[in-house]
């Protein structure tokens, strides 16, 4: 039988999409001190390496400002889609917050205070009150404002917030997916985020279940490499073939970093292939990385 990767290139179908553990996981970031370069968003890669953490990835992410047609519309779309929604920032109540007020427009639901959300802002105004020397005032105008960082959408479940106690909220959105919102501060979106993948999707955990080889590549381009790649991809379905060129890396150079991500035993197999396909070519390989979620 002629191997694939001694035959010519031939038309065929794009390669089956790898199977999912279950929904897509995206994020959107939300803020116009994100993209006025004001403050760098340091969320993409801690919710990159949280998922990485428990086996699962990132499918997509988005980056708004503090528009609220555009929030709104971000949000409607994330959460027609049956995905896993993480949404960061925008859910104050100063007058450029307004990813609450959006989300529930993206829902078409009313507003209201959430009891739990509301109790635990009280407990945190009692909170700042005891330890200035106080006595705390529930209807001072300044604390009957901070209730309103629990007016989320009807139907909301929180999301308990351990920095402060000022709590996030989840949505159920019409596409079967799920919309959690957290505050835009890492010291306190972090560990909210934690809790909802360890709370919420425990059962989607997947540590060791996905693998990464590759190999550095020196002296190829994309183009002369693309049909060994699409060999790979014919002969094990399983898997996914990357290639990462580099024009400048401070350790390698110009380089391709080439390899193959997916089940473990399908990575196994496909690996052996991807070298002997390289080492039909002219060309130097470097450091072999392996990479396991």
């Amino acid at each position: 039988m002629t191997s694939a990767l001694n035959s010519p290139p031939q038309p065929h179908p794009p390669p089956p999409l790898l199977p999912e553990a279950g929904p897509a996981f995206g994020l959107i970031v939300i803020g116009d001190e994100i993209l006025s370069g004001k403050r760098a968003d340091k969320h993409l890669p801690k919710v990159i390496e949280m998922l990485g953490a428990r086996g699962l990835s990132l499918g997509w992410a988005e980056y708004v400002g503090d528009s609220p047609a555009r929030i709104t519309a971000a949000l409607q779309r994330a959460l027609a889609s049956g995905d896993t929604v993480f949404s960061t920032g925008g859910i104050g109540a100063t007058p450029d917050d307004h990813t609450r007020q959006c989300a529930a427009r993206a829902l078409g639901v009313e507003m209201a205070l959430h009891p739990q959300a509301g109790a635990l802002i009280r407990e945190r105004m009692q909170d700042i009150a005891r330890e200035r020397g106080e006595p705390y005032e529930p209807d001072r105008p300044d604390n009957s404002h901070r209730l309103n960082m629990g007016v989320f959408p009807v139907g909301a479940q929180i999301i308990p917030n351990p920095y402060n106690k000022i709590a996030g909220f989840s949505c159920a959105g019409p596409g079967g997916g799920m919309g959690h919102f957290v505050p835009g501060f890492p010291v306190m979106a972090w560990p909210m985020l934690e809790w909802v993948l360890d709370t919420h999707y425990p059962h989607l955990f997947r540590a060791g279940a996905w693998i990464e080889q590759s190999v550095i590549v020196f002296g190829a381009m994309e183009a002369t490499l693309t049909p060994l790649m699409e060999a790979i991809e014919r002969e094990h379905p399983g898997v996914k073939v990357f290639s990462l060129p580099s024009v400048d890396h401070p350790q390698y150079g110009r380089h391709i970093e080439l390899g193959v991500k997916g089940d473990p035993a399908d990575t196994a197999r496909a690996w052996p292939d991807l070298l002997t396909g390289l080492n039909r070519f002219d060309l130097k390989l470097g450091l072999e990385l392996v990479r396991k979620m």
